[in-house]
C-alpha cells in the first residue's frame, strides 16, 4: 500500500513538474485598474486551484457545523419524546386480564 501511495505521489508530483515547464507562456491580467499584471500560465492555474480547494474546504466546514447543529436538535427533541413516553407508561395502567380456567390451560400448557 505504501508503495501505491508513493508511486501515486510521484506521478502528480512528475505532472505538475512537466506541466509548469511546459506552460510559462506569460498570461496578462486586467480588471480594469485595480489589477494589471503578467503571470505564467502554469501560475495563473495553480492559484485559480488553489483558492478552489480552499473554497470547497470552507464550504464543506460550513455544512459540516449546520449538520451538527441539526444532529444536536434532532438529539434534543429524541430526549424530550422519551421523557414524554416514560410519562406517559407511568401514568397509563397496565391493563391485565384475569386468568380463568379456559385461558390458564390453553395458553400455558
Amino acid at each position: 500500500m505504501k508503495l501505491l501511495y508513493t508511486i501515486i505521489v510521484t506521478l502528480i508530483m512528475l505532472f505538475i513538474i512537466t506541466f509548469s515547464l511546459i506552460n510559462t507562456d506569460p498570461v496578462h491580467l486586467a480588471y480594469y485598474n485595480f489589477i494589471d499584471v503578467s503571470v505564467p500560465a502554469y501560475m495563473l492555474i495553480f492559484i485559480s486551484f488553489g483558492v478552489g480547494v480552499i473554497f470547497a474546504g470552507f464550504m464543506g466546514i460550513v455544512e459540516r457545523f449546520r449538520l451538527s447543529r441539526e444532529v444536536t436538535k434532532s438529539k434534543k427533541k429524541i430526549k424530550e419524546l422519551e421523557k414524554k413516553v416514560q410519562i406517559e407508561k407511568i401514568q397509563t395502567p397496565a391493563v391485565v386480564e384475569p386468568k380463568t380456567d379456559e385461558t390458564a390451560g390453553k395458553w400455558n400448557a
